[in-house]
């Protein structure tokens, strides 16, 4: 077992949901202050500007419908993210904060950078611009653009990052937002050009056919920054960060090109290709969940050993329906308070396996020890909680 200052590490990792002491400097509420005015500015100046291209390319009640029709789509993807994220759940401001970095940063710099490129494009004479800002320019710029939202989480928030699983749930749900925002400028000149019809077929292709495609293709990103998480090695680090780039950046541009060969290439190249991944890539998907799920145990049965927990806990939270049999057991027995100390005692386990993995092999940052240590004693003042609460 490692060892540490659990009371100076509680004050001094103040952003964790487990720490339940009040941090007796201002240093961190003002960096936390700071960080955040600059985000939500950040955010704002980008909402003001989309709405500005939205106003400025469709009327009010296109955007609206078209607003409506984008809304879809997240009614599949985004709750398929969160099912990957049950083990090991990222906290909801992260989760939201990827989400509006696609809908509005990634989106307002993609279309700045694609406008510019297509202009230059223009004035130089190009033989075919179009078709080549839409297969070699923007899936660069949107891909770079999106994957920065989870370098900037995998640089700053480095404890919350523990692995592929997280890199793909945050390239996911920015990927969900960047979709969301493009469809309602897609859905809106469709139905302006073309009406009911335009509109129709702009869906299905979309927001049917592909509604996985800008999440599919940043979680390519997520699965090399998360590789760069588990390993020691800097160059396998930029190599994995630099191959799930260009994996996206070509995934992105192959669709692109599918998209503007006709009816019949298109179709030809989803039924031949891009159907195949994303089926495998929803395998994957299961495959990593159930990973999470046995790595856990793996990694909790040394605490079970120690002390720390019962083996029949770590056989529970190594599997999500018993996970949700005991946050509901919590509740019956002592009501909504319990059940969210059930939640944070199997969130604190996860993250402490998701450590000790980290640990073990060599990954982990510079505080793991204390934090180690933090972790352990939440998991005890949990377990207090929802055990020692008499039945209702």
């Amino acid at each position: 077992m490692t060892s540490g200052d659990p009371s100076a590490e509680l004050e001094r990792l103040e952003t964790e949901e487990w720490s339940r002491e009040p941090n007796p400097t201002r240093r961190p509420m003002l960096r936390r202050t700071l960080t955040f005015g600059v985000a939500g500015v950040l955010l704002l100046v980008s909402l003001l500007i989309l709405l500005g291209i939205i106003g400025d390319q469709l009327e009010a009640q296109v955007a609206v419908l078209a607003t409506l029709m984008a809304l879809i789509p997240l009614l599949i993807i985004v709750p398929t993210y969160l099912w990957l994220d049950r083990y090991e759940a990222e906290p909801n401001r992260y989760l939201v904060a990827a989400f509006l970095w696609g809908a509005l940063i990634a989106v307002v710099g993609a279309f700045w950078l694609n406008t510019l490129g297509l202009a230059l494009l223009v004035d130089s004479q190009w033989s075919d611009p179009f078709e080549t800002g839409a297969v070699y320019l923007a899936p660069v710029t949107e891909e770079t653009l999106k994957g920065l939202g989870i370098f900037l989480v995998y640089l700053f928030r480095r404890h919350e990052f523990d692995g592929i699983i997280d890199g793909i749930v945050y390239a996911g749900l920015i990927g969900a937002g960047f979709a969301f925002s493009e469809n309602i400028l897609y859905l809106g000149q469709a139905y302006t050009e073309m009406g009911n019809e335009g509109l129709t077929a702009t869906f299905i292709v979309r927001g049917l056919m592909g509604p996985f495609g800008h999440p599919l293709f940043t979680s390519l990103i997520g699965i090399g920054i998360g590789i760069a998480v588990s390993t020691r090695r800097p160059a396998a680090r930029v190599l994995a960060i630099l191959g799930g780039w260009v994996s996206a950046v070509l995934l992105h541009a192959a669709w692109n090109l599918a998209a503007i060969a006709g009816v019949e290439g298109f179709l030809s190249a989803y039924i031949t290709y891009q159907v195949p991944l994303f089926l495998a890539f929803i395998g994957f998907l299961v495959w990593l969940r159930r990973r999470e799920g046995r790595l856990i145990g793996q990694y909790l049965s040394a605490y079970a050993d120690a002390g720390w927990l019962t083996h029949a806990e770590v056989s529970m939270l190594s599997h999500v329906t018993s996970r949700r049999a005991a946050r509901t057991w919590a509740k019956e027995r002592g009501g909504v308070a319990a059940q969210r100390s059930m939640d944070a005692f199997q969130d604190s386990a996860s993250d402490l396996a998701l450590l000790r993995s980290r640990l073990v092999h060599g990954t982990a940052e510079g505080d793991a020890a204390a934090r180690e240590m933090v972790l352990l004693e939440a998991i005890t003042a949990h377990r207090k909680d929802f055990i020692g609460t008499p039945v209702a």
